[in-house]
């Protein structure tokens, strides 16, 4: 067999691997005359081809040993591709509506086979800065982020399934210690790697490495992202990770997956909805002032959450005999349950708070930015919508705690616009 070693795919290869392999072979009906590949992956990490054929169509998906977008000299191990395929499949057997199909896995190549989402699908954030309405998004991600997140906590498992799991996920660890690093440690440091657009920034950037009191609340949040295998985390869900038609919303990239907080998932997708809003007056202009657009990413902030929220309690009082973490036999009447639930509610919100808000200081301050803002070509502009998201992310970091629902967040963005 040819490929018993890893080896780089390219188009050649691909084919070749292909036609050796009866699960992708068989998607194509067998047929390889015309088949149109094009490699895609703008991401940072991967190869990404799409495969076309005249009765058949898939991506295949590549992890490399390295870090694509800076080359050999980071590291990074092709294992993720491993934990990747096991979320899509866990997760997709939870959400199968919202997550693509896997057809084939190799461990050896690093490689996943998947469902082609065919246009009119684009990435979520491409949609965002276009200013394009999607009325189903914050239904189908509050539905997917509800199921993948209660069936994998102890609100439905037994502590020796769920220990299992999460001895599994444990060793996805390598993409844990990127995420403690470029979320939680080099934004409030000085790092060969932060960048933020200079000038205008230079100041607020040395005021993030110089707060105190941000830096002790991100020492928490850090501890809980290390240390709380609360639920199977996507573990990148930005709206880089999505992709969206009118009717459509599939996640996908779940590379950074592991057992961890709930609120660093919801936390992510939130703060990138909120990333969006603060950059859409950058892309605003005389034909359109954003202004209805921004409307538009507020509700749904505030619908993805509450939805979110009834949503994850039907599904508590619809198993509340599964799961080792309240024993029926102790919370045993409707008003203490009613207590744990709205805690436990109370206690996701500041976590999603928290972490949604260190999402939003990296990609600001940090090396990886969102084309959300990088797509403002006036660079004093640009600035300026930055400035006022991170202001708010310090406040909702610090101050997470003090909000009691959605709305108190909602109105604290409209004032640092």
């Amino acid at each position: 067999m040819a490929f018993s070693e890893f080896r780089p795919l390219d188009e050649k290869v691909l084919i070749e691997y292909i036609k050796a392999t009866p699960s992708l072979a068989s998607k194509l009906g067998n047929k390889f005359d015309n088949l149109t590949i094009k490699e895609v992956g703008d991401g940072n990490l991967n190869f990404v081809f799409i495969v076309v054929g005249s009765s058949g169509s898939f991506v295949i998906k590549q992890a490399l040993p390295y870090i694509r977008c800076i080359g050999e000299s980071w590291p990074m191990t092709k294992e993720r591709a491993y934990f990747e395929a096991l979320a899509l499949k866990e997760h997709g057997s939870l959400s199968p509506d919202h997550v693509p199909e896997v057809y084939h896995f190799d461990r050896t190549m690093s490689l996943i086979g998947m469902r082609y989402l065919e246009p009119p699908h684009i990435i979520l954030r491409k949609g965002l800065i276009a200013g394009v309405e999607y009325p189903l998004l914050a239904d189908h991600m509050s539905d997917y982020i509800a199921k993948t997140l209660f069936f994998t906590s102890l609100l439905y498992h037994n502590t020796t399934d769920h220990k299992k799991a999460v001895a599994e996920f444990c060793g996805n660890v390598e993409l844990c210690r990127l995420t403690e690093q470029v979320v939680f440690s080099d934004p409030y440091k000085v790092s060969q790697y932060n960048r933020w657009t200079s000038p205008y920034l230079d100041s607020d950037a040395e005021a993030v490495r110089g707060d105190n009191a941000l830096k002790l609340e991100v020492a928490e949040l850090k501890s809980l992202f290390c240390e709380r295998a609360q639920a199977l985390v996507h573990g990148d869900l930005h709206t880089g990770s999505v992709m969206v038609t009118h009717d459509s919303t599939q996640v996908i990239d779940p590379e950074f997956a592991f057992y961890g907080p709930m609120g660093f998932d919801i936390g992510a997708f939130l703060g990138n909805l909120i990333l969006a809003f603060y950059a859409q007056d950058g892309h605003a202009n005389d034909q359109n002032d954003r202004k209805a657009y921004k409307a538009w990413i507020l509700r749904t902030i505030e619908n993805t959450w509450n939805l979110f929220d009834r949503k994850f309690l039907a599904l508590w009082d619809a198993n509340k005999d599964s799961g080792d973490a309240y024993l029926p036999a102790i919370y045993n009447n409707p008003e203490l349950v009613q207590l744990v639930q709205k805690k436990f509610i109370e206690d996701l919100l500041h976590d999603t708070l928290g972490f949604g808000a260190a999402k939003m200081i990296r990609r600001i301050v940090g090396v990886a930015h969102v084309e959300d803002f990088e797509s403002i070509a006036d660079a004093s502009k640009r600035a300026g919508c930055e400035r006022r998201a991170l202001e708010l992310a310090k406040l909702l970091l610090k101050e997470r705690k003090r909000f009691q629902d959605i709305n108190e967040v909602i109105s604290a963005i409209l004032q640092h616009q």
